[in-house]
């Protein structure tokens, strides 16, 4: 359902609220409809700070990495013509970034690494799904090889939390990395959109 959701905003809506309010949605209909048990408290709970530093660190870097290699990604030259026709300009960019960086990491961590998460220290299915969707939001803005290689990452990054998920027994340092990497990336795009 969230790959629905996502390729629904992206292409028929066109439209980025649309595309994050409906992959939230699906999230939390997935997760009705799968009765899941894990418990809230999860999110809040970790058993060792250094891996809520090291997570928060890391991930944050991504969002700077974009901005110093932004030039080597071939990141598309209307940029800014793409943003606005997907619904963000100055009077809600600003809360677009609020509410992905808040909200989106408690969703997407309580559910691809909390409830489809797994025990193993390999690669797992849920981290290739967790990367996955974003490939159809990065459709058409950058090109293949950036493509791949933010997939590669983000197969990565979905694998990095979920180790410190299983280390810690406990989901705040993905989260806090999580919350890290959307916003440093989208204030790098926003800043790029300008």
């Amino acid at each position: 359902m969230p790959y629905l959701a996502v390729s629904l905003g992206v292409f028929w809506f066109r439209n980025a609220w649309a595309t994050l309010l409906g992959f939230h949605f699906a999230i939390l209909l997935s997760l009705a409809l799968a009765g899941s048990k894990l418990p809230v408290k999860i999110l809040f709970r970790s058993g060792h700070i250094c891996w809520v530093v090291l997570s928060i660190l890391l991930s944050g870097g991504v969002g700077i990495s974009l901005y110093l290699f932004r030039f080597s990604f071939g990141i598309t030259s209307d940029l800014p013509t793409q943003i606005e026709s997907l619904g963000l300009n100055p009077s809600n960019w600003i809360a677009f970034i609020a509410y992905f960086s808040l909200v989106n990491p408690f969703l997407e961590e309580y559910f691809w690494r909390g409830v489809l998460g797994s025990p193993t220290k390999g690669p797992s299915i849920s981290d290739f799904l967790y990367a996955g969707f974003h490939a159809l939001v990065l459709t058409g803005s950058i090109p293949l090889v950036s493509m791949i290689y933010s997939l590669t990452v983000l197969v990565l990054a979905g694998w990095f939390w979920r180790q410190i998920a299983r280390e810690d027994s406990g989901l705040l340092a993905p989260v806090l990395g999580h919350m890290a990497a959307d916003f440093t990336i989208l204030v790098v795009i926003y800043r790029m959109a300008l």
